[in-house]
């Protein structure tokens, strides 16, 4: 029976070995600086930004990365990410783009004049940096990735600067202009009206998009006050978690810390009466906005200010490689953006790829890891070479997110990503027509253009009902409705549909077309995207009759067999401005089929289970037979085996073998840099250890060399005498939670603990399951299925995990990791009572408070190596008294390891 159990622990348990024995990547480590700037149509004004510079994580040489933030944003929004691209070998620097966070200076909208002069300064900069790679002098090899305010700058700058040699933008712009005036449809008083496809239309006569405008310009209005209060917030206080950065800048002092020189932290003061009415904008944009927010018409001088700062006039310049990232649900900044700049990029034979992913200004999952991977592999390629860009996916020409159901096991969604070798446009490569029916009718606008339909909510539609489409209302007399038959065969639309339609009025009418997606009645109708093309119709002196060819919103959407598609021309929308007189229209159809484009070349990847699937019961087969074979399944029991002749157990005042002796500990990441440097310390029975330092000191390097994870470089560890190698036997002696919990999701608390401790091949007996469940104190929810649990819960069930057994040493990775306090302090109470019981507790932590209630003995370390060892009583007592008060563990630490402000 035994042998059985062990064969179907391992299955269960080889995925999360595999995980734990993977290497850790190195630390990233930011810099704070600032750096100034000169930018102005005459080079007259001086900026000051403030910048993080993240060197490559694996040291050396690296082509660097200038990660963008978005609009209202600073260069803390994009930290995690920076981090991330870091670790991956790239140097990266972040800043706050001027008028935002902590940069002087007033937003100008990305134009050539300010943020673009700013942007390639910044380049000069990271070109002098060791860490950077050079094309040539002056030339570093730099891509630059952002996201709708910095994936606008991205391309702005690429087309002003040919040293940037790869762009990655994300849900952003093509034409200001149109974003904010968009007009989906083109006239004629015959049937001679045409469209172009998705195509951008003329914003002097678009359709005000009133609050995506008002949020855009509220956002800028609310720094200045929020400028000021961070900045009189700032002069004491400190940065993440805690404690300030200490990377002291050109003019301040960094994240978090006092600021000092012009624009970092002088103190709040009251607001002029222009900074109340503009913020940070430039008194030009403010003077701009006003007249149209008034208006609800673009002037010939709103369209010339936006059009500066749009790419779609300077594309055709740009000669980096550039990855398109655009959002399906984004009513600011829709797919046509996407294609407009793809269009003009590719028109200079510059390779472009594109993609539409699940998310947007409008919500949607995001899709965080997968982007990452596209824009990791977009990089890999252009900025690290034709040897990097093998190491990875490459990106296709054309990719698309699609809904896959759900997956049967963890119920949580499944994204497919279809493929196509080339972008085909808005237009599609075939076109499906549909028949509508319907009737002319008559529509009203409303006085003061209330009460409006509803398509989306701008910035938080997708958080509203579980449509994909979000919610959307229509309201009687206000809209035309022309409808399909039921579809005989599911129809994917990839791109944007167009219709004609046949309206009838006097003077000018404000309109809104729309494609719904309707079932048989069980189920609302769905907007796809929940957006809307809006576009006004000018009718002949004297009223009369006009056809309308209006492309609908770009979508990628799926009508199954037996829906129908509805056509909704509107007069009113929550999202725009609309006249605010009363008046009557008729609408028709012009004509009864609506053009649908597909994508017959965009095909999904199989399926099917993955190959490690199949890999892994086969692997823990082979590993299973290996231990059955040995013997080493049955002989592991909770007494310690007999140390060899060879290797003398160490021993302890009453002659007992000490739990943990560590000797000249040394582990080297691939590029030579020490994760660990000579380490040497001890552990007795009885203690409660606590292993501090800040990220990147070693900690968990070490963990997993007691565990037997990794080897050393050099040096060895020895658990009750015995040397610690992978598999040695005295390893049972051990229990340890290391970074994270790792359960199967669709067993239950108790069914993941019982296959675990089956995998150790020894009696249940001996697992003292009841012990270790009510340390964690689930109750019920041991019974439910592991996905259903909370992350405190997760962590409760892997340190009763590490428990069973009742082992004689204990390790144990940040274990307080979303607990509330009460859990902490009962926590707390659990590892002290362990060790009273002569055992030995070893726990990694960053909360210094914790460790100073719970640990006897601490070890600190700092990139790599030992600071100091020893009982924490002693450590306070050699401590100097901190303003008036007893020394605390944290200044004890901070004056240890060099880091105290």
């Amino acid at each position: 029976m035994k042998r059985v159990a062990a064969l179907v622990a391992a299955l269960a348990l080889i995925g999360v070995t595999t995980w734990l024995v993977w290497p850790s990547a190195p630390q990233a480590r930011g810099q704070d600086q600032a750096i100034s700037v000169v930018d102005g149509p005459d080079d007259d004004q001086q900026v000051h930004l403030d910048t993080t510079f993240f060197p490559p994580a694996d040291g050396g040489k690296a082509p660097v990365v200038l990660l963008a933030h978005g609009f209202g944003g600073s260069k803390q929004s994009v930290r995690q990410q920076a981090e991330r691209l870091a670790q991956d070998g790239y140097a990266v620097l972040t800043w706050s783009a001027r008028g935002f966070g902590r940069s002087t200076g007033q937003i100008a909208l990305n134009s050539p004049d300010y943020e673009v002069k700013d942007v390639k300064q910044l380049i000069d900069w990271v070109a002098k940096r060791p860490e950077v790679q050079l094309d040539a002098a002056g030339d570093p090899r730099v891509g630059i990735v952002g996201g709708s305010y910095g994936g606008a700058i991205a391309l702005m700058t690429a087309a002003f600067d040919q040293r940037v040699d790869a762009i990655v933008p994300q849900i952003t712009w093509a034409d200001l202009a149109d974003a904010l005036f968009p007009n989906n449809a083109a006239q004629s008083t015959d049937a001679g009206a045409q469209a172009t496809s998705g195509g951008l239309g003329d914003p002097e006569s678009g359709v005000f998009k009133r609050m995506w405008s008002g949020i855009f310009f509220g956002r800028g209005l609310s720094l200045e006050s929020f400028a000021q209060q961070s900045q009189t917030q700032g002069q004491n206080s400190q940065g993440q978690n805690g404690q300030g950065q200490n990377a002291q800048g050109q003019n301040g002092q960094g994240q978090g810390g006092q600021a000092r020189g012009q624009g970092f932290g002088q103190g709040a003061a009251p607001m002029t009466p222009e900074e109340a009415r503009c913020g940070r904008f430039l008194p030009a944009i403010c003077d701009i906005y006003q007249t149209v927010a008034k208006n609800g018409r673009a002037t010939a001088e709103a369209v010339t200010l936006l059009r500066a700062s749009s790419p779609i006039t300077v594309a055709n310049r740009i000669k980096a490689p550039t990855l398109l990232l655009q959002g399906q649900r984004d009513s600011l900044f829709p797919l046509s953006h996407a294609d407009a700049n793809a269009k003009a990029i590719a028109s200079a034979g510059t390779p472009v790829s594109i993609a539409w992913f699940d998310g947007g200004h409008d919500g949607g999952n995001g899709e965080a890891d997968w982007l990452y991977e596209q824009t990791s592999a977009w990089l890999a390629r252009y900025l690290k070479g034709e040897g990097a860009a093998q190491a990875t996916p490459p990106v296709s020409g054309f990719t698309v997110t699609r809904d896959g159901g759900r997956d049967p096991g963890t119920r949580q969604r499944i994204r497919l990503h279809p493929e196509a070798s080339a972008y085909p446009g808005l237009g599609g490569t075939d076109t499906t027509t549909v028949q509508l029916t319907g009737p002319e009718q008559n529509v009203v606008n409303p006085p003061g253009g209330a009460p409006a339909a509803i398509s989306t909510v701008p910035g938080v539609g997708a958080l509203l009902g579980g449509q994909s489409g979000g919610v959307s209302l229509d309201m009687p007399g206000q809209s035309a409705v022309f409808e399909s038959a039921p579809l005989t065969a599911p129809l994917q639309l990839t791109g944007s549909s167009t219709a004609s339609v046949k309206v009838t009025g006097e003077g000018e009418a404000t309109l809104f077309a729309k494609v719904y997606d309707v079932s048989d009645g069980s189920q609302l109708p769905v907007l796809p995207a929940g957006q809307v093309a809006p576009f006004r119709v000018t009718f002949p002196d004297g009223g009369g009759s006009v056809q309308v060819r209006v492309a609908l919103p770009a979508a990628d959407h799926s009508f199954a067999a037996g829906h129908r598609l509805r056509l909704v021309v509107a007069t009113t929308d929550m999202g725009f401005a609309t006249p605010a007189e009363p008046a009557a229209y008729q609408v028709a159809l012009a004509s009864p089929g609506l053009t649908v484009p597909t994508v017959r070349t965009l095909s999904a990847p199989p399926a099917g289970i993955a190959w490690w699937v199949w890999a892994m019961p086969l692997t823990a087969i082979v590993i299973a037979a290996a231990l059955l074979a040995t013997g080493r399944t049955s002989s592991r029991r909770t007494t310690a085996p007999t140390p060899s002749p060879s290797t003398p157990e160490p021993d302890t005042d009453d002659g007992r073998p000490v739990p943990l002796e560590i000797k000249g500990l040394t582990k080297a990441y691939r590029n030579g840099e020490l994760a660990v440097d000579g380490l040497s310390f001890r552990v007795e029975r009885g203690q409660v250890l606590g292993l501090l330092g800040p990220n990147g000191a070693g900690k968990t390097t070490t963990m997993r060399m007691m565990m037997g994870l990794i080897r050393p470089d050099d040096g060895e560890v020895r658990i009750f005498g015995e040397r610690v190698t992978p598999g040695a036997p005295v390893l049972s002696r051990l229990g340890s939670f290391v970074e994270g919990p790792g359960f199967l999701p669709h067993l239950s608390g108790r069914d993941n603990i019982e296959l675990y401790w089956a995998a150790t091949g020894r009696p249940p007996a001996d697992a003292h399951f009841e012990e270790a469940l009510e340390i964690a104190g689930l109750g019920k929810a041991l019974e439910r299925a592991v996905r259903t649990y909370s992350q405190g819960m997760r962590q409760r069930l892997a340190i009763a995990q590490a428990m069973l057994g009742l082992p004689d040493l204990l390790v144990l990775d940040e274990p307080t990791n979303g607990l509330d306090p009460p859990q902490i302090r009962e926590m707390r109470e659990v590892l002290k009572r362990y060790a009273r019981d002569g055992r030995t507790v070893i726990v990694s932590s960053h909360l210094l408070a914790e460790v100073e209630q719970t640990c006897s003995h601490v070890v600190v370390m700092h990139r790599g190596r030992l600071v100091s060892a020893g009982p924490v009583s002693r450590l306070l007592t050699s401590a100097k008294p901190a303003n008036g008060h007893g020394p605390r563990l944290e200044d004890v630490f901070l004056d240890l390891i060099g880091d105290k402000p």
